[in-house]
């Protein structure tokens, strides 16, 4: 049980160092040039995803 803390601890710095370099080394996201999270009906063509890079000899 004395360790749970000191492993814990690390865990939670480990964690916070990562996200300090990420928000530092990153640009921050613009919100207004995000595409859509559900795009049903928009005619918006599906790219950037697992299943639109299907092989090109690929049939069903």
């Amino acid at each position: 049980m004395t360790t749970r803390w000191p492993i814990a601890l690390l865990a939670l710095a480990g964690l916070a160092v990562i996200t300090v370099a990420d928000f530092a080394g990153g640009a921050s996201a613009d919100i207004y040039n995000q595409p859509p999270i559900l795009a049903l009906g928009s005619g918006q063509a599906s790219g950037g995803a697992h299943c639109a890079a299907l092989p090109s000899g690929a049939s069903r």
